[in-house]
């Protein structure tokens, strides 16, 4: 009898052991399988939020199955204690480990609002959007430009500026000088130590940099230096050879005028080879953009067009009176523009011209040229009829 009781004790003890065996690997599998979310959110964690609030969000959008081994799992992971404030984006069918580790990794919100300071030729703006998961695409919330006087300060932004979690960026756009981007820097109420001096033209990289609230000034442009300097050594090691540029500084010169020059990407490398064509025949470059920076020095914008007696104006950048480069870039030129400069399109172009398109009309004679001439004139004289 005893013998007979041992013996279904053990069957027992077994049949526990292998069911218990079985519920952990089903959890194990239900923590680190595809998750039911079928699709992406958002997900903002405040400040002092735990896990069981966390994991009760989750279960009610549909993201997780189970709220109790979405927990287990991030004791066990040992990152239950290092859950992270802010906007988090939970891709669709995220598995439960990974949204752990999405809302316990540090750094910035990856989702949610963000402020885009937007520094462009023309104009500066500071936009206030809000990412859509789903879609993958902003809805703008608000949108003011920051370096106006007297400007009225949308509420939206004063909100949002509130929020721990929103992020923070700048987007500085190719052309831009380096005036224009200091005085745009300065005006980002974000940031803190205004600069006085501006950096070299052209030393500064067009792009989109994250920032936080009380970055300094000095600490953007030092960052967007260091970006020019990496870029433009890059690229000069793996430039074309037999070019009539003798150093990095004449690249960034050459590019900075291919930049101003044209806003169409892939006519870049033939901008860049008609000046290159030209400075190799010993010819004036004679482009329009080093006149104006010769009356502006890069301190805003004309806004008007270029009177004759301005093309004949003797000024350091004015490249119709001129031989070569002029002695510093007229803006800051992009890595595309920088590239070209160092790798033109081979050609025999050393004219070219508005087509009435966007892009420009290329030729080789004065004759074909003056023909190219002729028509762009047609063109606007059409359009102006049409005003």
């Amino acid at each position: 009898m005893w013998r007979h009781l041992a013996s279904n004790t053990i069957t027992f003890l077994i049949v526990g052991l292998a069911g218990a065996a079985g519920v952990i690997a089903w959890g194990v599998n239900e923590y680190s399988g595809e998750g039911p979310l079928e699709t992406a959110i958002c997900l903002r964690v405040e400040p002092g939020t735990n896990f069981r609030s966390v994991s009760q969000r989750l279960e009610d959008q549909g993201a997780i199955g189970s709220g109790a081994i979405f927990r287990i799992g991030a004791e066990y992971s040992e990152k239950s204690g290092q859950l992270k404030a802010g906007s988090h984006l939970i891709p669709e069918r995220a598995s439960m480990e990974r949204i752990v580790d999405l809302v316990t990794r540090g750094g910035a919100s990856t989702c949610g609002t963000e402020i885009l300071y937007k520094i462009g030729v023309n104009s500066v703006e500071a936009e206030v959007r809000e990412l859509d998961p789903a879609t993958s695409s902003y809805t703008e919330l608000a949108e003011f430009d920051p370096t106006a006087e007297g400007v009225e300060i949308p509420d939206e932004y004063e909100k949002m500026r509130e929020r721990a979690d929103t992020r923070y960026r700048i987007a500085m756009a190719e052309g831009v000088t380096s005036w224009q981007v200091v005085q745009a820097l300065n005006a980002f109420d974000t940031l803190e130590g205004d600069v006085e001096e501006t950096p070299a033209e052209g030393s500064l990289a067009p792009d989109s940099y994250e920032i936080a609230p009380g970055t300094q000034v000095a600490a953007v442009l030092d960052r967007m230096a260091a970006a020019q300097a990496a870029i433009l050594a890059e690229a000069w090691e793996s430039r074309m050879g037999d070019l009539p540029l003798e150093s990095p500084e004449e690249a960034l010169i050459l590019a900075s005028i291919v930049e101003k020059e044209t806003g169409v990407a892939e006519e870049r490398p033939q901008v860049a080879s008609v000046f290159v064509n030209r400075l190799r025949q010993g010819m004036p470059l004679q482009t329009d953009p080093t006149v104006i920076y010769g009356i502006t020095e890069g301190k805003g914008v004309l806004g008007r067009g270029l009177r004759r007696s301005e093309l004949q104006a003797e000024t350091p950048w004015n490249t119709y009176v001129i031989n070569g480069l002029p002695p510093t870039p007229i803006a800051n030129p992009g890595r595309a523009a920088i590239e070209a400069a160092l790798n033109p399109a081979s050609t025999d172009y050393v004219f070219f011209v508005a087509d009435g398109t966007g892009g420009h009309a290329f030729a080789k004679t004065l004759a074909e040229h003056n023909r190219n001439v002729a028509v762009w004139r047609e063109i606007e004289a059409e359009r102006a009829a049409g005003n």
